[in-house]
């Protein structure tokens, strides 16, 4: 596995002799870069929905441009087409499921789940070429995940490692989800920067100590890994509150990676330095980001966060749900600002890059390699 390490500053106001590295970052190309302009990466296994979003009823998503119908077979099987009958373009999500094929209500004719049209009323014989495009699909968990690049790339063992997601036993989770205008790239970068949180996210999970230690980035093939460690702090009210901590000193680590265009993880630690008898010393979190783009500048979202003690307390489910929307809500709010000022400004910026975004600007420029590559294979 091929790493290369690089040690990032804490982010706090220029000591007089620091200027070589809180300058801004040395010139590059900006387009090398991704950015809400892109073209979308394909060959990535995406989420098209929850699982109990599917079911015996279509299901209509837009997903990487592309208008698809999602359903089930009777053996619980989950099957993604386009939207879009090959006949008159009859949306399939306004078809009526009979058995295992999908029956379309402008002349009737029948598509089964490899998307080959099985019968067609109006002639003796379906034409060989009425078919619907179809697109691979995968039950992981909580999620059901699609395909849409090209179809022999689907390979099921690509499908990112969530597994902490069906372990109701050793994980307690509470979710939520949003339907963002913003571009996928932006949500990435702000993701994987932590620099923001005492600011956007004051009474959640930011703290100022937070935001002044020290990270280390690093890259990981086609993935970046960002660790920070901050000894003998205060803990953030998100997770101190629900652990009964906030009285005490923690030690506190994190690791937040970008794994793939479709989803970012972060596995953060809370270390009591001096614990009450009796009293867990160590709490664990898992907070799990997934996300498809609907367009270039919409997303799907969905948010999960994970705890490993107290599992099945309703009144700690309670609050980390109301915690993390109000937090993930925050960074929906800030995305859809920036958002409108990019594509309503008639006067075109070049934004500054320093030294601590250096990990958000790993993240963008493999998307933009994958998108470049893909681009060239077409």
């Amino acid at each position: 596995m091929s790493t290369t390490a690089l040690e990032l500053p804490h982010a706090e106001l220029p000591h007089p002799n620091d200027d070589a590295v809180y300058a801004a970052m040395e010139p590059h190309d900006p387009g090398s870069f991704a950015n809400h302009a892109t073209p979308l990466i394909r060959n990535c296994w995406y989420v098209a929905a929850r699982y109990e979003e599917i079911g015996r009823t279509p299901l209509a998503r837009k997903l990487l441009n592309v208008d698809v119908v999602l359903w089930r077979m009777q053996a619980g099987i989950p099957v993604a087409m386009r939207n879009r009958c090959p006949h008159r373009s009859f949306p399939l999500a306004r078809a009526k499921l009979v058995g295992d094929r999908l029956v379309c209500g402008y002349h009737g004719m029948e598509f089964g789940p490899d998307g080959v049209c099985a019968h067609m009323p109006a002639l003796a014989r379906a034409p060989s070429t009425a078919m619907v495009h179809t697109y691979p699909t995968a039950d992981r968990g909580p999620l059901t995940w699609i395909w849409m690049g090209a179809t022999d790339l689907a390979d099921e063992s690509l499908i990112p490692d969530t597994s902490w997601l069906c372990d109701g036993t050793a994980w307690g989770t509470v979710t939520g989800n949003f339907h963002i205008k913003s571009d996928y790239v932006a949500m990435h970068e702000n993701l994987i920067d932590q620099t923001h949180f005492p600011f956007l996210h004051p009474d959640t999970v930011g703290t100022p100590e937070y935001a002044r230690s020290k990270l280390t980035a690093s890259t990981e093939n086609n993935q970046v890994v960002i660790r920070r460690e901050l000894k003998n702090a205060s803990p953030p009210g998100v997770y101190g509150k629900p652990a009964n901590i906030m009285h005490k000193r923690v030690d506190r680590t994190s690791e937040a990676r970008f794994v793939s265009p479709a989803l970012h993880i972060a596995f953060a630690r809370v270390r009591v330095v001096e614990p009450d008898p009796g009293e867990p010393t160590l709490y664990r979190y898992n907070i799990t980001h997934v996300f498809t783009p609907e367009t270039n500048t919409s997303i799907h979202y969905w948010w999960f966060n994970s705890r490993d003690y107290r599992q099945r307390d309703p009144d700690i489910d309670k609050f980390m749900l109301e915690a993390h929307s109000q937090a993930y809500y925050e960074d929906v709010e800030a995305l859809e600002w920036i958002n409108e000022v990019v594509r309503n400004d008639g006067e075109a910026q070049f934004d500054l890059s320093f030294a601590p975004d250096k990990p958000g600007l790993m993240a963008r420029r493999i998307m933009y390699r994958l998108a470049t590559k893909e681009a060239s294979q077409v």
